[in-house]
C-alpha cells in the first residue's frame, strides 16, 4: 500500500553564496600578523527560513517574505533555526587573544600543536600609540593611551623581550629539547592558528560580546571583521535582523523600565524619587551620586534613547 504522506525522492543542490564564495580560502588581516579564513560553510538565510518552516508545519504558507520571518525569529529569540547553518573558519591569533575566544565553549576547535610542530615563529607586537592605560573604573578593561614617548619605550622593550624569547627557544630546539618543554616560556603574544567550526546561532552570540565596545581591543578586532566580512556576506538578512534587534538594541530590566515610565509619565523629581526606592540611586552629603554600577548603566541608556537623565539636574541644585 503507498504511503502518499512520503515526500518522492527529490534532487536537492547545496546553497552557496556568491559573495562569500569569492572570499572562500582568502586571508582575512587581523592586527599585524593575524588573519581569519573562511574554509567551508553550511546554509544561507534561506536555509534558516528553511527549517522555520518544518517546524511550523502546514502553517507556513501564510508566514510572510523571508526576510520578514528571519526578523521575527531573531526577534523573539526562536534561536533553533539559526543552528542549521555553520562556517568554518581558520583563524591566526595571538594566545592571550585565544585565550577569550576559546572560552566560548560553543564550537568545534582544532588548534595548531607546539608539541607536535614548531612554534609559529610570529608574535603580535604594539605600536609605540597604542599602549593603554589601565581603566580606574573597570578592573579588566582599559582607558586611554600613553604619550607616544613612553610608548617608544614600552614598545622597544617588548621587541627586546620577543627578541629573548624566541632566541632561548629556538635555542633549546637546536639542543635537542622535547618541543612541549621548550615552549614553556614563550609569551602570550605568540600567534597560535586554529579550525573553528560554529553554528550561526552560537557565532552571533559571540559577535555581541566580541563586538561590542567593552570587550578587549584585540579580541574586537576580530569579532568585526568576521561579523561585517564574512556574516554580512554569508547572510544578509540574518545580519541585519541582528544589527537592529541585538548589537544596536537597548535591552531594559524591569528596573530600569520603571524608572523611565516614570519619568515620563510623572516628571524628574519623582523619577528620582523613584530610582532611590529602587536601590539604584543614592547621594553623597554633597548631593553627587554615589558610584553605583547599575546605575551607571541605565545612565548610558538614557542617553542613548536622548533621554534626560533626572539626577543631573539634581545633582546641580
Amino acid at each position: 500500500m503507498r504511503d502518499d504522506s512520503i515526500p518522492s525522492t527529490e534532487r536537492l543542490s547545496r546553497p552557496h553564496v556568491a559573495a562569500l564564495d569569492a572570499i572562500l580560502g582568502e586571508p582575512l588581516r587581523v592586527l599585524d600578523q593575524g588573519f581569519v579564513r573562511v574554509i567551508d560553510y553550511l546554509g544561507d538565510d534561506g536555509a534558516v527560513v528553511q527549517a522555520a518552516r518544518v517546524s511550523y508545519g502546514a502553517g507556513t504558507k501564510q508566514v510572510n517574505e523571508d526576510r520578514g520571518l528571519i526578523r521575527y525569529l531573531l526577534r523573539h529569540d526562536h534561536t533553533t533555526p539559526f543552528e542549521m547553518c555553520e562556517i568554518k573558519l581558520h583563524v591566526r591569533v595571538p594566545m592571550d587573544t585565544w585565550r577569550q575566544w576559546i572560552r566560548h565553549r560553543t564550537a568545534n576547535v582544532n588548534e595548531y600543536s607546539t608539541r607536535y610542530s614548531l612554534a609559529i615563529d610570529a608574535a603580535s607586537v604594539t605600536a609605540a600609540t597604542d599602549w593603554r592605560r589601565q581603566s580606574g573604573s573597570n578592573r579588566q578593561g582599559s582607558e586611554g593611551f600613553f604619550p607616544a614617548d613612553v610608548g617608544a619605550g614600552l614598545s622597544t622593550a617588548e621587541a627586546e623581550l620577543h627578541a629573548l624569547a624566541t632566541s632561548t627557544y629556538k635555542a633549546r630546539i637546536d639542543q635537542g629539547v622535547a618541543r612541549e618543554q621548550a615552549r614553556k616560556d614563550l609569551p602570550l603574544s605568540t600567534y597560535t592558528e586554529a579550525y573553528w567550526k560554529v553554528d550561526l546561532h552560537n557565532l552571533l552570540r559571540f559577535l555581541a560580546l566580541r563586538m561590542d565596545l567593552h570587550a578587549q581591543e584585540e579580541i574586537r578586532a576580530y569579532a568585526s571583521l568576521i561579523g561585517e566580512s564574512i556574516v554580512a556576506k554569508w547572510v544578509p538578512n540574518v545580519w541585519e535582523a541582528f544589527n537592529d534587534y541585538t548589537r544596536n538594541s537597548v535591552r531594559l530590566s524591569n528596573l530600569e523600565t520603571e524608572v523611565l515610565r516614570t519619568l515620563v509619565a510623572e516628571g524628574k523629581e519623582r523619577a528620582v524619587a523613584r530610582a532611590v526606592e529602587l536601590g539604584v540611586l543614592s547621594f553623597d552629603a554633597n548631593g553627587v551620586p554615589k558610584r553605583n554600577r547599575e546605575r551607571e548603566e541605565l545612565e548610558a541608556k538614557l542617553r542613548s534613547l536622548g533621554a534626560t537623565i533626572p539626577w543631573g539636574a539634581q545633582k546641580d541644585k
